[in-house]
């Protein structure tokens, strides 16, 4: 058995086609543009490429960016005092600060005072218990990004005997809810986990979320089940520059899964591109126009 590449790469541009189109008609209606705002904290690397990856996808999506640098050593009352602005901002729709964050700043109070109804990465208390109760609010990217790609891929989830190796609030728990509320049997896996391949084993879905780089053996994976890897991990390539690989062995679970995807090109567009679904929705919900989700 050979598995059927899942393409998160297509399917996010697709999904980034359908985002400008409808914010083409927001425009029209609304008068002016969706807006996000992105505030990134210190110099890290990789959150500085994610945020000019997440500056350019925006304004290619036909919305307002707007991106706040801000030193390293920012204390925690500056940062709280730039959300409340954007808070307040009628040009701003989503707000998203970029984690992680320094150590003085508490990441918890910074999500906490971002507005639920521009909480564009579903972070805020008050979103992750709309999920948890069943209720309309925003969803994490990465998660809701997964669901999109598994109900591309498998249609009706319902019935579906699903384990999520993961229990972040990032990914694992906003996970099992996703699926817990397409009717699937869920099971949260985790560090704790006693006989993990076993568990894993008995599973038609398995999302990867742990952070180990090629954890998950092709002797854990049910023949046919569909392999979700959310894992992004540099390993040592011998050539001083590394590579990037998921948590799944690519290769051998390939040759039992019925569909995976890969490490990169899975996951990994499809946050971006949910992202700015979200934004849009966003604006729809604050300027109080109204949206057919199903359309995007």
């Amino acid at each position: 058995m050979s598995a059927a590449i899942i393409d998160g790469k297509g399917f996010a541009e697709t999904l980034r086609a359908r985002v400008a189109d409808k914010v083409q008609d927001f425009v029209a209606d609304a008068g002016r543009q969706p807006g996000l705002a992105v505030v990134l904290v210190g110099e890290d690397p990789a959150s500085g490429v994610y945020v000019r990856s997440k500056g350019r996808a925006t304004e290619a999506a036909g919305m307002a960016s707007f991106t706040h640098r801000l030193p390293a050593d920012t204390s925690q009352d500056i940062l709280l005092s730039l959300v409340r602005r954007l808070n307040a901002d009628p040009m701003v729709d989503g707000i998203l600060v970029q984690l992680p964050l320094p150590q003085q700043i508490d990441e918890n109070a910074v999500i906490a005072t971002i507005d639920p109804n521009k909480d564009v990465d579903g972070f805020h208390p008050v979103n992750a218990g709309r999920l948890a109760s069943g209720l309309d609010g925003f969803v994490p990217c990465t998660p809701l990004g997964c669901v999109m790609l598994l109900k591309d891929r498998l249609g009706d989830l319902s019935g579906k005997d699903a384990v999520v190796i993961g229990r972040s609030n990032i990914v694992g728990k906003p996970m099992a809810q996703l699926l817990l509320a397409e009717s699937c049997t869920v099971t949260i896996a985790h560090s704790r986990t006693r006989d993990l391949p076993a568990l894993v084993r008995r599973a038609d879905i398995v999302v990867a979320a742990v952070g180990r780089p090629e954890m998950v053996k092709a002797d854990w994976i049910k023949p046919g089940a569909t392999v979700i890897d959310v894992g992004i991990n540099r390993v040592d390539a011998g050539d001083g520059k590394g590579r990037l690989v998921g948590d799944v062995t690519f290769d051998e679970v390939a040759r039992v899964a019925g569909g995976i995807t890969p490490v990169p090109g899975g996951v990994g567009p499809m946050t971006i591109a949910v992202l700015l679904r979200n934004t849009l929705v966003a604006a729809h919900r604050n300027a109080g126009i109204p949206l057919d989700r199903d359309a995007i």
